[in-house]
């Protein structure tokens, strides 16, 4: 319980209806997990407004609203809060409600189009492994010093993520690596949050069905940095031809890292093989685990990281050494018979493009390489026929199929897939909509000593269709598949 007048701290208040020196037990942004006591903040979200549904809020127990515009009839016993912008309020709220967790956490976030859930998952791993009890925020799932709970959204809303700090403060935890998607920030998720340091990876073409435009998607990333404390530190890829762009009006301190150029982590690739990367990093040599470019930036940015936070150089590259790849990052499984299959969460153009150029530059070219590949639905549809000519351009054979189709037809996305291979590249192009007969047809086409690439759901543990998630693991199938072969 805490008192409202208290929680209110840092907010800018428009108008009050109600007392203010009352307790508030809990805080909501969905209605339906009002309860006595609480705070519900009235959202405007791009599908729904939360105003339409204070009454079921207060229904269900709650005795404060916020909210950026009151109702038109209001209730003595309850407490009207009006603001200017009700998603960073509750930002705000939900940090003096769970005491400040940020304030007494090293917290990094992580932000770009590719790489974030490696690079957190790589520092998570790191500081674990050099002593530190550590959190985790992250895609996949979250972790307080060891501890996994599910996680539902790359970044969790407000009242969540401070929630999930304050367990992490309350464990003991001391660094915490987070994943701040560019929807998050827009949303003001991260609202309230004391970050120690920013990292970004890159930027290409993605979630342009929310952000409209490239500039829109820009900005929403570099909002991360430009509201930085002088005390926060900034790392930024500067091989992007954004990653200086971010760090322009930052008032942070100012690191990069690069495999091309100048910078203050400077990367260079000695060797590169299926099996891991042999890097050389500030002019020391470093052997790792995982493989392609791309991941030696994520490597780059985790060293840079550890540096830019204290730790001793020596410590930080021999864990770094022993890492493995995040689950459904360029996972490799190999069947007996010697068939390779890469699992990968690559889903925008940039990203399945990386992947496909890192097995090119690795094999040998006596084989096939076997491309699985579909495309969210109600998502950007933009990204669907670049997708298909990227795995057309780099593959033997294509196999385009469904990935989370979510409300449309799944053979209405395959055709818009379509439409971006090259007419001289479609007799290697196969389309089959169901994706368990898709990984399996790509089996039965390899030979022993051929590469399969399954991508863009990775990590995910199910399908999303017409609103329901059914059970789906690309790798158990791809497990299964491999013990007939």
């Amino acid at each position: 319980m805490k008192k409202l007048q208290d929680i209110l701290s840092g907010i800018r208040v428009l108008q009050t209806k109600g007392r203010l020196n009352i307790s508030v037990s809990g805080l909501c942004i969905d209605s339906r997990k009002a309860s006595p006591g609480s705070l519900f903040a009235a959202i405007k979200g791009t599908q729904v407004d939360g105003h339409q549904f204070i009454e079921t809020a207060i229904q269900n127990g709650a005795i404060t609203v916020i909210c950026s515009k009151l109702p038109v009839s209001t209730l003595l016993d309850v407490t009207y809060i009006q603001v200017e912008n009700s998603s960073e309020a509750i930002g705000q709220i939900a940090s003096n409600f769970f005491d400040q967790p940020s304030n007494n956490l090293k917290l990094v976030g992580i932000t770009g189009t590719n790489g974030k859930t490696t690079t957190v998952t790589l520092l998570y791993n790191l500081f674990t492994g050099l002593g530190y009890k550590t959190g985790l925020i992250s895609t996949i799932q979250n972790k307080i010093a060891g501890k996994i709970s599910p996680a539902t959204h790359t970044t969790p809303d407000a009242v969540s993520l401070n929630q999930l700090l304050k367990d992490m403060v309350d464990a003991g935890c001391e660094y915490v690596f987070m994943e701040v998607s560019s929807h998050a920030i827009d949303q003001d998720r991260i609202a309230g949050l004391k970050f120690g340091g920013a990292v970004f990876t890159n930027l290409t073409h993605d979630h342009l069905d929310y952000h409209k435009t490239f500039k829109e998607y820009l900005n929403a990333k570099k909002k991360l940095f430009d509201e930085l404390p002088k005390t926060a530190f900034t790392l930024s890829n500067i091989d992007d031809k954004n990653g200086r762009v971010m760090l322009q009006n930052t008032k942070a301190t100012k690191k990069s890292y690069s495999l091309k150029t100048l910078a203050d982590f400077k990367g260079k690739i000695i060797e590169s093989s299926f099996e891991g990367l042999q890097l050389q990093i500030n002019g020391q040599e470093i052997y790792s685990l995982l493989s392609g470019e791309f991941n030696a930036y994520n490597l780059l940015a985790a060293y840079g990281t550890a540096i830019s936070l204290g730790q001793d150089n020596e410590s930080v590259l021999t864990k770094l050494s022993k890492i493995h790849a995040a689950e459904g990052r360029f996972q490799m499984l190999r069947s007996s018979t010697g068939i390779t299959c890469f699992i990968d969460y690559a889903h925008t153009p940039d990203a399945l493009e990386n992947v496909l150029k890192t097995i090119n530059s690795i094999r040998t070219h006596n084989e096939k390489l076997i491309t699985l590949i579909g495309a969210g639905g109600d998502r950007d549809m933009e990204k669907r026929p670049k997708m298909a000519r990227i795995a057309s351009l780099l593959s033997d054979t294509v196999i385009l199929t469904s990935d989370n189709p979510r409300s449309e037809d799944p053979e209405m996305i395959i055709k818009d897939m379509q439409t971006g291979i090259d007419p001289a590249k479609t007799n290697k192009t196969l389309a089959i909509t169901n994706r368990e007969a898709a990984i399996k047809t790509a089996v039965n086409l390899a030979s022993p000593g051929d590469i399969i690439l399954v991508a863009g759901k990775g990590h995910e543990k199910y399908q999303e269709i017409k609103g329901v998630k059914y059970p789906f693991d690309d790798m158990a199938i791809v497990n299964k598949l491999f013990e007939t072969v």
